[in-house]
């Protein structure tokens, strides 16, 4: 019987242990090598360039500064007395809101087509616009409502509103306090709207090579769910349990010995 309980325990925690190469981020064929040079470059990746494009939905900050005199400008009076509400409400209801024919309005300048622009090339195209009527017009445009969704295994579930529209994976997962120890880092779970369509993607963030992969950076209003490891019960449950477990099998194995 003591052999029996034993082996039940040795069985338990072999199954139960997660090696390190379960664990690593990005990790590559020379990770335990002993010989692996530092202090120096051993590879590196030709990125390509993640330029984001205004969608239908997106919400947009739009600013007008001038060289006109401010009693003369209406567009910056417009834009600093959007500034004083929005100080006091919610940007996500003071923003350009695009429209799902990608248009968006602005007072006395009208409508615009925005979808598919970049906001460098939407600010360059209100500035022209604006010095028609202003002098040497600065247009700044901000995308306020970038965000992304993680679900799953990571210390901080919810939904990130970020701060520019160049994120990768990596760091959302980072915004996010990371993942947890029970998280199946080879598996995470991308859904990604594009064109009316849900795409369902996995990816290993296991592997270095993920860097060229064209999801490394993510998409307004992508969703993240990180599943769990096999391990998961075994690892969150086990030290709750185990001392139930030998208490039950002392006590059948004090049983057996009395008889």
């Amino acid at each position: 019987m003591k052999y029996l309980v034993q082996g039940i325990v040795l069985i338990i925690m072999i199954t139960s242990c997660v090696p390190n190469r379960k664990i690593l981020y990005l990790q590559k064929d020379d990770l335990y090598k002993k010989d692996i040079e530092t202090n120096k470059m051993i590879r590196e990746y030709a990125i390509d360039t993640f330029v984001y494009r205004i969608q239908p939905n997106d919400v947009l900050s739009v600013r007008f500064e001038s060289l006109t005199p401010k009693s003369f400008d209406f567009l910056t009076n417009q834009a600093t007395n959007q500034a004083g509400i929005t100080s006091q409400a919610n940007p996500l209801l003071i923003g350009e809101l695009v429209d799902e024919q990608g248009m968006i309005t602005l007072p006395a300048l009208g409508q615009f087509k925005v979808a598919g622009l970049t906001v460098f090339e939407l600010q360059e195209l209100l500035r022209t616009v604006a010095g028609k009527f202003v002098d040497s017009p600065i247009v700044r445009v901000r995308l306020i409502n970038y965000r992304v969704t993680i679900l799953g295994e990571v210390n901080k579930e919810g939904t990130i509103t970020l701060q520019n529209n160049r994120v990768s994976i990596v760091e959302a997962l980072g915004l996010a306090g990371g993942l947890n120890d029970f998280a199946e880092r080879s598996k995470v779970k991308l859904i990604r709207q594009t064109n009316g369509r849900a795409e369902v993607i996995y990816l290993n963030l296991q592997d270095e090579n993920i860097i060229n992969s064209p999801y490394y950076y993510l998409h307004q209003s992508d969703v993240l769910i990180v599943p769990p490891l096999k391990q998961r019960p075994f690892l969150k449950y086990f030290g709750q349990n185990l001392s139930l477990v030998l208490s039950i099998l002392t006590i059948a194995l004090l049983i057996t010995n009395i008889k």
